[in-house]
């Protein structure tokens, strides 16, 4: 029904940058909030960013000011661009979609994708 396709992950030197994507497909009607999520080895899954259908946008204070998500509601794709990556931004991160409706009615919610390996390292 949905596919979460992401791409832009990596092994990037100490502030360095990556942009990830995750584009959503399927029959989608509409999306509302999407994010980004990342596992790093022996940790829980934690927040990164997410943002709204309307372009809110919230963040881990971890990385506040070094990130940005960001969305094309006509592609149904999110972005996150990554500046002044540090070593322990390393995890697998992952694109989620918190609810979308499909044309033939049907809610989907808390939809993930497969996750793509970002490594900070010199």
């Amino acid at each position: 029904q949905v596919q979460l396709v992401e791409s832009g992950g990596g092994l990037v030197q100490p502030g360095g940058s990556l942009r990830l994507s995750c584009a959503a497909s399927g029959s989608i009607l509409s999306i509302n909030g999407m994010g980004w999520y990342r596992q790093a080895p022996g940790k829980q899954r934690e927040l990164v960013a997410t943002i709204t259908s309307g372009g809110n946008t919230n963040y881990a204070d971890s990385v506040k000011g070094r990130f940005t998500i960001s969305r094309d509601n006509a592609k149904n794709t999110v972005y996150l661009q990554m500046n002044s990556l540090k070593p322990e931004d390393t995890a697998v991160y992952y694109c989620n979609l918190e609810r979308a409706v499909l044309y033939s009615g049907t809610i989907v919610v808390a939809y993930w994708g497969q996750g793509t390996q970002v490594t900070v390292s010199s």
